[in-house]
């Protein structure tokens, strides 16, 4: 078994409070607040829309989880404007979800090597398949997996935090650096917002502070990477299916049990995301247009 590293972060002058907001404002002042000063954003689920052919269909979701793959986004969106109309800074704890309410708060997992953030979700995105989240370049830095580009993931809504941020963002509130005392060892659920009054150690790099980190260490699995090209109510209906993808590699069938009806899912094993990635755009391409990329 390896371990989750929960790397419990801070930063952003923001939602440093009292002595700390004044001793560091003092010696940073307006560089510190970056693109933040100008554009708080509002509350906002969103009609279902179309990219790239694929229909999404946002909606309120406190028992999301889910695994997949995670992306990250940076320089050429940074200062522009999020799908809930916040400037994006590459150097936040936030994220992009193709359906989930922005503002949402979210813990992403590495399950490569167990590194553990909450985030806040407040972008469309990523549309690439096989993709689940897209992170901030600094949650991507934290993670562990910024020079790599990809890594498996889980994603998990935390319910009360992304009930308490959609009903700030509903009224009127500036919900920016709101995940920041979320990833405290002393946090607790429900957070009371900007209560921290000392000096928090850490550094400035960029004109953003960063303090230093704290880990913790828990229990996880090792998943796998699949391309699943289909979902049967037949367990004779699916092994025919796989049988047929011979050319791709020996396909499994997987069943599952979803409230009292039994699934048979026929998958094609990958041995990493970069070899998922090719034998997708295989299938896809002789037609099999359902299929996608499966962390299990």
């Amino acid at each position: 078994m390896k371990k989750i590293i929960l790397i419990l972060c801070l930063f952003t002058l923001p939602f440093v409070s009292g002595c700390a907001r004044i001793e560091l404002a003092s010696h940073f002042g307006k560089k510190m607040m970056g693109t933040h000063a100008h554009s708080k954003g509002y509350y906002k689920i969103g009609s279902p829309y179309r990219i790239k052919g694929i229909k999404y269909y946002p909606a309120v979701d406190y028992d999301y989880d889910k695994k997949g793959i995670a992306s990250w986004y940076g320089p050429n969106f940074h200062g522009k404007m999020t799908a809930n109309g916040e400037t994006y800074n590459q150097n936040d704890l936030t994220a992009a979800h193709k359906t989930l309410p922005l503002p949402s708060i979210v813990r992403v997992t590495n399950l490569d090597n167990g590194k553990s953030i909450i985030v806040r979700v407040n972008d469309r995105g990523p549309y690439a398949r096989g993709r689940i989240i897209d992170m901030s370049k600094r949650g991507a830095e934290l993670l562990d997996f910024k020079r790599k580009g990809v890594v498996k993931v889980r994603v998990k809504v935390l319910e009360a935090e992304s009930r308490m941020v959609a009903k700030a963002a509903q009224n009127g509130q500036d919900t920016r650096g709101m995940e920041i005392p979320m990833n405290k060892r002393s946090y607790k659920t429900p957070v009371r917002l900007a209560s921290e009054s000392r000096v928090i150690p850490g550094h400035i790099e960029g004109g953003n502070f960063y303090p230093d980190p704290v880990i913790s260490e828990y229990a996880v699995g090792t998943p796998k990477v699949f391309i699943q090209t289909g979902s049967f109510t037949s367990r004779s209906n699916a092994m025919k299916f796989a049988s047929s993808l011979d050319k791709y590699g020996r396909a499994r069938v997987h069943s599952i049990t979803i409230d009292g009806a039994k699934y048979y899912r026929v998958r094609l094993p990958a041995p990493n995301i970069t070899a998922a990635d090719g034998l997708l755009e295989r299938v896809l391409a002789d037609g099999y247009k359902n299929s996608r990329i499966i962390v299990d």
